[in-house]
């Protein structure tokens, strides 16, 4: 019975697909970046619901395995984790207003400082920019009695060691007098690659979810991929020579072919540009073809397959890397695009 099926008769949900968070791997990546780290601090990025995976239940793996404070973009995304992390570390690495200073003191949270103004009885780190040219600071107050941390952020650690071995000598000669404070740099990158940048703590995001900083075979840095995508054949079509599927005639049939529509497309976070990548049919490798639709994407096929034939569209080989590779850009972007939630989808989580 396919997993759509079975949680219909379960609980009378009728969803397009479904995710599968993999707290396992999770706490593998967190342990092998800790491995990597040495004696560094592992601070788990968690911002964005953790990539798409969930940020409270990858918070906990991650602090399961030894990570020491959890990273997010804004004060309410740190305001919906501390119910549950009631005395973890919050450092928030967006910019704040007036009300999120309110909230960072009512709720013991970290902020950071990238303007100049350093908020009163706050937790507060600074942020130097040495050539990410965003938010930080163009240079490096003497640290107040709030600052417990320096910092800064690499513009190209994935691609360019040049340039963040000169961005890390910047953030050493600048913090070098107050080597007191905790001072963190590396991000996934510069923890697998950069030995002099890891300093204090690390900042880890992509590598904890098992998605390749680098773009490729997370496997190369000990990482397993945390989050699997599986959906079903809808319905099975035989194109006869010169009949198309879908909008604007972009695959045409050259010989009988045998296509599969799958409920899911770009409103589920299976992007418009990802025609052409692969999925696994029944763990067979398979091309998407013609345009993704808002909820239907079609699949080649060698012969015709069943009705609730199964589909991963991320898992077992089907990367999140690849289908980055196919709509020119990072799997930062496709991860965060995921649409998880009901009722489009069902979610579950596992390896606890």
């Amino acid at each position: 019975m396919s997993w759509r099926r079975r949680r219909v008769r379960d609980n009378g949900v009728v969803a397009r697909s479904h995710f599968t968070l993999d707290l396992a791997a999770v706490r593998h990546n967190a342990r092998t970046l800790r491995g990597a780290l040495g004696g560094t601090e592992l601070w788990a990025v968690v911002k964005a619901d953790g990539y798409g995976h969930g940020a409270a239940d990858v918070a906990g793996a991650a602090l399961a395995e030894g990570a020491t404070a959890l990273c997010v973009a804004t004060a309410g995304e740190a305001a919906a984790l501390r119910p549950a992390f009631p005395h973890t570390r919050l450092i928030v690495l967006g910019p704040w207003d007036g009300d999120d200073v309110r909230t960072a003191r009512a709720l013991a949270l970290e902020l950071v400082v990238v303007d100049g103004q350093v908020p009163d009885d706050v937790r507060v780190h600074l942020k130097l920019d040495t050539g990410m040219g965003r938010w930080g600071l163009s240079e490096l107050p003497a640290p107040g009695r709030t600052v417990v941390g320096l910092m800064s952020h690499f513009a190209s650690s994935d691609s360019d060691p040049g340039f963040t071995r000169l961005q890390t000598a910047r953030f050493l000669e600048a913090t070098a007098p107050y080597a007191h404070l905790t001072r963190h740099l590396a991000n996934s990158a510069g923890a697998l690659r950069y030995p002099e940048a890891r300093l204090d703590a690390a900042r880890c995001g992509i590598a904890l979810y098992g998605i390749s900083p680098f773009g490729g075979d997370p496997a190369d840095d000990g990482l397993r991929p945390a989050l699997r995508w599986e959906s079903e054949v809808a319905q099975v079509r035989l194109l006869a020579p010169g009949d198309s599927t879908g909008y604007g005639r972009r695959f045409v049939a050259t010989r009988p072919t045998w296509v599969a529509l799958v409920p899911v497309g770009y409103a589920d976070g299976f992007r418009r540009d990802l025609s052409g990548t692969e999925v696994l049919v029944q763990g067979s490798r398979r091309r998407i073809v013609g345009t993704v639709s808002m909820d239907v994407i079609a699949v080649e096929l060698d012969d015709a397959v069943p009705v609730g034939t199964p589909v991963t569209l991320v898992g077992d080989g089907a990367t999140i890397e690849e289908h980055a590779r196919v709509a020119g850009t990072i799997g930062y972007e496709i991860a965060c695009g995921l649409v998880s939630r009901p009722p489009r989808a069902t979610r579950e989580v596992v390896g606890g």
